[in-house]
């Protein structure tokens, strides 16, 4: 299958795209022109855009689409609003026009809440309006929800759904590997699922 990764230069991104590329599919990294694609595996195909401003055709030749992208903890609501609501929408309606056959959405607990609170509820209100909008889009979806993120590696197990301790964490290794089961396998289609590693 041919895979495009939004956000495969970030850390949970890079796993995911080394996972792909292991399995013998075509990883093709979604990238700005002035992204640090130097972690990559040699395999990767790149696909310039930019989700602030993403132009069409970005999906054409793709099978399954991932949005792994975040504006990150160190910016403004500004910008979380433009990548990880509207680029991901923008991305999801793109995605549709192409006819990509599975859209994958990395989300975040608490992302199910139409009126979250506390520190984080700009970037879960952006997450949750992102994660609607692809549930609405007529697209085969998976949408993942983990809890608080770690670099820990492979864990022997994760919990997926309402078992889940939204206090625990979860491996960025097992979310990519999880990301790419949902890409490729279809185990996850039309589910939204809170994420732990066990």
């Amino acid at each position: 299958m041919n895979i495009l990764i939004a956000g495969a230069t970030g850390q949970t991104g890079t796993l995911l795209v080394k996972d792909l590329v292991e399995q013998g599919h075509t990883a093709t990294a979604l990238v700005r022109e002035s992204s640090d694609t130097s972690d990559l595996p040699e395999a990767v195909e790149l696909r310039h855009g930019d989700l602030t401003d993403l132009k069409p055709g970005v999906c054409d030749g793709i099978d399954v689409v991932v949005f792994a992208a975040g504006s990150g903890g160190s910016t403004g609501a500004d910008m979380t609003e433009k990548v990880d609501r509207d680029g991901a929408k923008r991305l999801v309606d793109l995605a549709a026009e192409a006819g990509v056959s599975r859209f994958v959405m990395l989300s975040s607990v608490g992302a199910d809440q139409s009126n979250p609170e506390g520190d984080l509820a700009h970037y879960l209100k952006a997450k949750h309006e992102a994660d609607e909008h692809l549930k609405a889009s007529g697209l085969t979806y998976a949408i993942l929800r983990p809890v608080a993120l770690s670099n820990d590696g492979r864990s022997e197990a994760v919990v997926l759904g309402e078992d889940v301790d939204k206090t625990a964490k979860a491996s960025r290794a097992d979310v990519a590997y999880l990301l790419a089961e949902a890409a490729t396998t279809g185990r996850l289609d039309g589910q939204a699922l809170d994420m732990q590693s066990a």
